[in-house]
């Protein structure tokens, strides 16, 4: 496996494994090359391009986007792409990254996974100040069938060139800040805040209206559309599960859980992560989208028009399949 370094550290990583996770528009695999469609644009030909194997002065993982709006995204390495294709901070693929290559020498010259004593953090919540967004609704959402009325639910604001989708715990406090481009598919967080990974996006609003029935998506967008179709919503912010946000959903009023992911290798992946830590413990039920072969919620609720959209996404509760489990209870 190539090397790269992470956390200061030279690790042995298999890049084209973690990138195969993920779905690509027009992949060409070569022997140390992947080219494809840009991750981070809607573009639909093979301007992007990453590493599979050192080439030069270059490490495996370094990447280039040829066609980029943002000189920010025009190139990068593993790490950075990686946070990005798993919708997470940097801070965070480092941590998976270590976690799942880092090994240790010995003097036999064995090399051992060495043992990883996680440490939690203790992080302040962010100050409403840091929300710079004008208490107004976003041109962009609007015209991904978001409501200005959806928009202010989740506390949404509108930023000159980003949409600025706040992340808060439980209790109401800011964890986080999302910042979604308008131009492409970028996004940033508020560095040193609460990672996304311990986090579900509007789990305050649940947990406050007591909501007993949500639908869990990838996207806050995603949310933004159930809610739209008359659905209390929360996100995961990605395709990944975790721990911390399993036991937000056991700590929350949800007796119900409706699994409404993408319709992609990831999406399910996160549905069976879902279903696996949940089962017996709350009622699940599978909802999917089935109409005019769209990949998630929002691409749903845009295809056809906000009516039909909304109309495609409470047939898909309607219709969504309930997991059958004997040991369910819910304690209060």
């Amino acid at each position: 496996m190539p090397t790269i370094v992470i956390k200061n550290v030279p690790t042995e990583v298999d890049v084209e494994s973690e990138l195969r996770e993920f779905e690509w528009t027009r992949p060409t695999w070569t022997g140390d090359k992947l080219l494809a469609a840009s991750p981070f644009r809607y573009d639909k030909s093979p301007s992007f391009f990453v590493r599979l194997e050192p080439y030069g002065e270059y490490p495996a993982g370094v990447w280039s986007d040829s066609g980029y709006y943002d000189a920010e995204w025009a190139s990068g390495n593993f790490v950075k792409l990686l946070a990005f294709m798993r919708q997470e901070t940097y801070e965070e693929a480092e941590d998976y990254l270590a976690e799942k290559y880092g090994v240790a020498e010995t003097g036999d010259g064995l090399r051992l996974k060495p043992l990883h004593l996680k440490t939690q953090r203790t992080r302040q919540p962010l100050k409403e100040t840091v929300l710079q967004g004008e208490a107004q609704p976003s041109d962009y959402l609007i015209r991904r069938g978001i409501s200005a009325e959806t928009q202010a639910y989740y506390g949404v604001r509108d930023c000159k060139s980003a949409v600025e989708i706040p992340w808060r715990r439980a209790n109401g406090l800011l964890a986080n800040v999302k910042y979604r481009s308008k131009y492409g598919k970028t996004f940033w967080y508020v560095k040193g805040a609460d990672p996304i990974k311990n986090s579900l996006w509007g789990v305050d609003i649940v947990y406050s209206r007591r909501a007993k029935r949500a639908v869990l998506a990838e996207a806050e967008i995603d949310a933004m559309s159930w809610r739209e179709a008359g659905f209390e919503a929360i996100a995961c912010g990605g395709a990944e599960w975790s721990q911390a946000k399993r036991d937000l959903i056991l700590r929350s009023p949800i007796e119900e859980l409706i699994i409404a992911t993408d319709n992609d290798k990831a999406g399910e992946k996160l549905r069976r992560a879902v279903e696996s830590s949940l089962i017996g413990k709350v009622a699940i039920r599978h909802a999917r989208i089935t109409e005019g072969g769209c990949k998630d919620a929002n691409e749903a609720l845009v295809s056809g028009g906000p009516k039909a959209g909304v109309a495609v996404l409470q047939q898909a509760v309607e219709q969504s399949e309930q997991v059958r489990s004997l040991t369910y209870f819910r304690s209060r």
